[in-house]
């Protein structure tokens, strides 16, 4: 019995890590805009990469060098990044149940990706390809 309980659990280890850091677009996200009103500060001319973090997060001090890093590669991408425990209405409005958590918003505002949890640099990059208008 304990080895099936055991056997259990990795699965679902395996399967719930497998998705952590991801970004994947949720079906609550579509259409959703955020704007100065919900971020406090403007969005990025191009597009805005969204952190919600929390203190006491490890993950969320590496996610933030990741973002700032990938901001400042592409031109008119701003990062942002919100303390969970301060904006808790938005936290609950947008379903956020961990942290970090990043959106990335399109030039209007609009949520085009969402990972829960540390994602990588590759997958943010390629991300913001969809995000991301063209240079004028």
């Amino acid at each position: 019995m304990c080895a099936a309980v055991l056997a259990v659990a990795a699965v679902f280890g395996l399967w719930h890590r497998r998705g952590d850091g991801r970004l994947g677009m949720r079906g609550r996200d579509s259409g959703k805009r955020l704007g100065e009103a919900e971020l406090g500060v403007g969005l990025g001319e191009r597009a805005t990469l969204v952190q919600f973090s929390s203190a006491f997060c490890a993950p969320c001090r590496a996610t933030r060098r990741t973002l700032a890093e990938v901001a400042e590669m592409v031109d008119g991408v701003s990062h942002v990044e919100i303390d969970a425990e301060e904006r808790l209405e938005l936290v609950r409005e947008l379903g956020i149940l961990k942290t970090p958590t990043v959106l990335v918003l399109d030039a209007e505002g609009r949520i085009v990706r969402r990972a829960a949890g540390q994602p990588r640099r590759a997958d943010v990059i390629a991300a913001l390809g969809e995000a991301v208008q063209p240079c004028s």
